[in-house]
């Protein structure tokens, strides 16, 4: 498996400087997200030939219980794989690597013999352990010095810790020594490769809050803290390697990167930039930065690690994005995701009300996972939207805030919430740094295939970024104030 990774890495560097052609060779991106499982197929230049797209189902119960059917989701990767080599046809034979990103703190149980799920997918959104994680104050600071992370019901040990407690079919494999469990990257690796591999690389073993970024394994100390046995874990490697083998369309090809969804995102236009802020905005919105500065309200993240490079970033996590647009679209009666694309400063609401954005739970720098969603003030569901979106772009900012410095230059926005032209220019506006737009909506998967490649240097990188620049706007500065003043209050 080894020389097959150098083969690879060599025949792509070998390929990258190409113009491209029927000949270039292919990567798959596998990116299962929170709303859907996709799977892009790019060349060597970061250019996408063709695409496919399964939803998946979403089941909330309550306000802190978030899951997924862990079935759903391997048989949607296998329809978006299949979907994707019809598209292809006779390109399918210049498919040579996969890589595959996931949602980060999403863990599932499930049977290392058979590999049927034990448990549903518990969502990273999913708070359902609270009060361990409550109990647990004390060692907040130790936790937060041995991860990198604020200690927090959204990661998974505190759920991993659940399904232990409460799951008989989870107990019942323990007992016979055939419990898997672990973030959902490690049981996708074992139900789609053919070695069904039990391994779990540094970007999702890091958001169980039980893995030390120094030793680069699983803490013995944190594991006991939580109650999750290290033991029962998967082995811990990095995030390119070479974890087996990928059927697809009576090929095998080689899976040889796995991450999280955001730490692909953060590498969609090529190489880094420290002096660029980079912001994707799906379900919830993620700030990443490279940076020296230490702030205990903002995380440090793993971003990428292959045995000669360990890259660390600094982020900022807010839970509420197009989250939060869903939220108000089961209360009022207007669409409201096609209507915060069209919003319009020029047509905004002159005095909105603001909006406690507790979708989720409050991320950074806040960390609050106990806050009801609630508006301050009266208005039109038009207006009630407008403060969504708003609450949106006042958490982004109160994240750079922090995490900026007098080298920060602007910031990147990807994702499909970046669509929205009015959330662009506020966070311009209040930031006072431009925010360039990429036509790159599917950030993870660029990102993905970039790293597949193993970052080439000829990587094509966006030319046609839209530029929304800082413009005075007194009310909305206003409002900001009077927003950060009530969650300073909360």
């Amino acid at each position: 498996m080894k020389d097959d990774l150098r083969w690879l890495v060599h025949e792509l560097r070998s390929l990258a400087g190409e113009l491209g052609g029927s000949s270039s060779p292919l990567m798959l991106a596998i990116d299962q997200g929170g709303h859907a499982s996709r799977v892009i197929a790019i060349d060597v230049r970061g250019v996408t030939c063709a695409e496919s797209f399964t939803p998946i189902s979403t089941f909330r119960s309550g306000r802190d219980r978030v899951e997924h059917d862990a079935n759903e989701i391997v048989d949607s990767i296998r329809t978006a794989l299949e979907d994707i080599a019809q598209t292809l046809g006779s390109d399918v034979e210049r498919v040579v690597a996969a890589g595959l990103a996931t949602q980060r703190s999403s863990i599932v149980c499930w049977d290392r013999r058979t590999g049927r799920p034990l448990s549903p997918v518990l969502s990273w959104q999913d708070r359902r352990n609270a009060s361990l994680v409550e109990r647990l104050h004390v060692h907040a600071a130790t936790v937060r010095e041995q991860t990198g992370l604020v200690l927090s019901p959204h990661y998974g040990a505190s759920k991993l810790r659940w399904c232990l407690d409460e799951i008989s079919a989870v107990s019942q494999a323990r007992v016979d020594k055939r419990l898997a469990l672990g973030p959902l990257s490690s049981y996708l690796l074992h139900a789609l490769l053919e070695e069904h591999a039990y391994v779990v690389d540094p970007a999702n073993a890091s958001r169980t809050q039980l893995w030390d970024p120094r030793t680069r394994d699983w803490s013995q100390s944190l594991a006991a803290l939580f109650g999750v046995p290290s033991e029962l874990l998967p082995r811990c490697v990095h995030s390119r390697g070479a974890f087996g083998q990928l059927s697809f369309w009576g090929k095998q090809i080689p899976l040889v990167v796995c991450t999280g969804d955001q730490s692909a995102a953060l590498f969609a236009f090529g190489a880094l930039d420290p002096a660029t802020i980079y912001l994707n905005m799906g379900t919830g919105a993620f700030l990443q930065c490279l940076s020296n500065k230490d702030d205990p309200r903002l995380l440090s993240s793993v971003s990428y690690s292959d045995g000669q490079r360990f890259m660390a970033v600094q982020e900022g996590t807010v839970n509420g994005a197009a989250a939060a647009i869903d939220w108000l679209n089961e209360r009022i009666g207007i669409d409201t995701h096609r209507a915060a694309l069209a919003l319009q400063r020029a047509k905004a609401e002159a005095d909105p009300p603001l909006f406690i954005n507790g979708i989720g739970g409050v991320g950074s720098p806040y960390w609050r996972s106990d806050v009801t969603p609630r508006f301050e003030g009266g208005g039109s569901e038009a207006a009630q939207l407008q403060a969504v979106v708003e609450s949106i772009a006042f958490l982004i900012c109160r994240n750079i805030e922090l995490m900026r410095d007098e080298s920060t230059a602007r910031v990147l926005a990807s994702g499909g919430l970046s669509s929205s032209n009015y959330l662009c220019e506020c966070i311009a506006t209040l930031s006072g740094l431009p925010v360039a737009r990429a036509n790159a909506r599917e950030a993870t998967a660029l990102g993905l295939a970039f790293l597949i490649a193993d970052q080439p240097q000829e990587w094509q990188t966006p030319s046609d970024l839209e530029r929304f620049e800082p413009e005075r706007d007194d009310a909305l500065a206003a409002r900001y104030s009077r927003w950060c003043s009530m969650m300073d209050m909360l």
